[in-house]
């Protein structure tokens, strides 16, 4: 597909200075396929920007170069920026320079699709405002990246990371994005994601899209970043930005949170809005937080959550959800709490029911109740009805996001799927679309097939899964192993799970809080705590009061492999 936003990515890397050039003005990082030499695509109507200043570029293996903001907290920015030792500006201009250096190339993670050509504009225009006394929040003059299916209405495309939606810009911006410009945070970039949320096959390999390539594992490259939001957790492990923003439908938050280590928040659905997000699940869908630590991720949670008349699932949020979270970050939280332990999904691999026991056993010495085990399996009744609710909701939820588009490339799932077909070579080059082929078979949500669906995935998982073990056990939270170690990315097989906790939190609609509990042969591994409806503030207090215990996040060392003993 050629377009005049598309250059020979070969030549751009040759010059450093270009490439730094094209990421200031907002450029794609990522090519259309795994391979290297593919094309970078440029966001319609970027003009070329101050270039970041540019770093030595360190092969894949080969230690990163220092970087001034390397683990810096939010916290810290702020205070920096506060202090006048640093600028918004300058901040955003170090983000940038480091995209360049390893996202780009080196290491080349691929985890940022698309970085804002107007980055450092909105910095510095953040810059005069405190220079004038006005600080808009915690947040002001922060990098964040988003999702690359968050609409932002600037010169930043909004894509899914396919094709099928190259050059798209939405008419407004997704109330998340509006939530963190009012906060003051300038938006960095898109980051990469699994195409369409990873709705697109059963054999798809997490972090791949046309649009972004193959994103890879900051631990070792040769592994999977997990998904959908892959690049959010890629990128902020790696410190491309501050924090992230992903999206969840059934793990896309947890699972690339502990495959990056760092923290995710899956909030209850209707904390935060998705108008404006592309989608898949109006039952289960949000968006959420992903940060290195639970203050970051607190701070950005209070930053989006709020109630939007374009989402009526968040009208309830105006009364149970809150505006600042910081307040339930309590070292001694986990005291007096009561915890279940989710016994039924562990047994997928030892050295991960080790660091479960460890946790266990932290959260006992720091003087929680462990409540071991409580009685909650997922059933095939169960995982057939997420099935069938997402297939319907996902064709009724996107192609009324496609006709809200401005002159969209695509109208409809069913152009969507001819589009692949047109352009499989770039677009079903590893693996095809049988769930986009599956939605597209299914009825209105009138339909009784659906709403029978939808009924027994809501009793299943709220009425008899969590409300019956929280209630029963008189419980605050559960703790369950979030995954496994991450695996070799497979473009041939797909992805290769090791195992998972996010279902019951996923399909009930209710909060998921996922923290660094170890590691695996260097690789992290991450324990989620999730809980009834509403409850981020109890899941935030115990999740803060375990990271403090135990500090169990390292920063990446943009390794080839894993080291592995022979």
């Amino acid at each position: 597909m050629g377009s005049p936003g598309v250059v020979d990515r070969r030549r751009f890397l040759r010059s450093g200075a270009l490439a730094g050039a094209a990421l200031a003005a907002g450029s794609s990082g990522c090519g259309s396929a795994l391979d290297p030499g593919a094309a970078v695509r440029a966001a319609p109507g970027a003009q070329a920007g101050t270039a970041p200043e540019q770093a030595s570029v360190p092969g894949p293996g080969a230690p990163p170069e220092p970087f001034d903001f390397a683990e810096v907290s939010i916290g810290d920015l702020a205070a920096s920026m506060a202090s006048g030792e640093r600028t918004a500006r300058s901040v955003t201009q170090a983000y940038l320079a480091r995209i360049a250096q390893i996202d780009r190339q080196g290491p080349t993670l691929r985890s940022v699709i698309e970085t804002n050509p107007d980055a450092l504009d909105i910095a510095a225009a953040l810059d005069r405002e405190r220079a004038e006394g006005r600080v808009r929040s915690p947040l002001h003059g922060v990098p964040v990246l988003v999702k690359d299916n968050i609409d932002t209405a600037d010169r930043m495309t909004t894509t899914a990371g396919s094709l099928a939606l190259a050059g798209s810009v939405p008419v407004e911006d997704s109330h998340v994005a509006e939530r963190l410009r009012e906060a003051g945070v300038v938006l960095l970039g898109k980051a990469n994601l699994s195409e369409w949320a990873n709705f697109r096959s059963t054999r798809s390999s997490s972090g791949w899209s046309a649009r972004g390539g193959q994103c890879r594992n900051p631990y070792a490259l040769d592994r999977n970043p997990c998904g959908s939001s892959s690049g959010s957790g890629a990128a902020v492990s790696a410190n491309l930005a501050a924090a992230a923003i992903g999206t969840e439908t059934d793990g896309s938050i947890v699972c690339p949170s502990t495959a990056n280590g760092i923290v995710g928040i899956k909030p209850t659905v209707g904390l935060v809005s998705r108008a404006g997000i592309v989608p898949i699940s109006e039952t289960q869908d949000t968006a959420g937080p992903m940060a290195r630590s639970v203050r970051d991720a607190a701070l950005l949670l209070g930053a989006i959550a709020g109630p939007d008349p374009r989402d009526p699932a968040t009208a309830p949020g105006e009364t149970r959800g809150v505006s600042d979270y910081t307040p339930f970050l309590d070292a001694d939280g986990l005291r007096g709490a009561r915890i279940g332990i989710q016994r039924s999904v562990f047994g997928f691999h030892e050295a991960v029911d080790r660091l479960m026991e460890a946790a266990i056993a932290v959260l006992r010495d720091r003087g929680a109740v462990i409540v071991d085990p409580i009685d909650l399996a997922a059933s095939g009744a169960l995982r057939r009805a997420e099935t069938e609710v997402l297939f319907y909701e996902f064709k009724a939820g996107l192609n009324a996001y496609l006709q809200n588009l401005r002159n969209p490339p695509i109208r409809s799932l069913a152009d969507l799927i001819a589009f692949n077909e047109r352009h499989a070579d770039e677009e079903l080059a590893y693996f095809g679309q049988e769930r986009l082929i599956a939605a597209q078979s299914k009825g209105p949500l009138s339909s009784m097939e659906y709403r029978r669906a939808h009924a027994t995935a809501r009793r299943l998982s709220r009425a008899a899964g969590i409300d019956r073990v929280l209630d029963g056990g008189n419980l605050d939270a559960i703790l369950a192993p979030t995954g496994g170690p991450a695996w070799v990315t497979d473009l041939v097989n797909g992805d290769h799970f090791g195992g998972s906790s996010s279902q019951f939190a996923a399909v009930a609609g209710y909060p998921n809080v996922t923290v660094p509990a170890g590691f695996v042969h260097g690789l992290p591994v991450g324990v989620s705590f999730f809980g009834r409806a509403w409850s981020e503030p109890t899941l935030i207090r115990i999740a803060y009061a375990f990271e403090q215990a135990t500090r169990h996040r390292r920063a990446p060392r943009l390794l080839e492999t894993a080291e592995v003993p022979a």
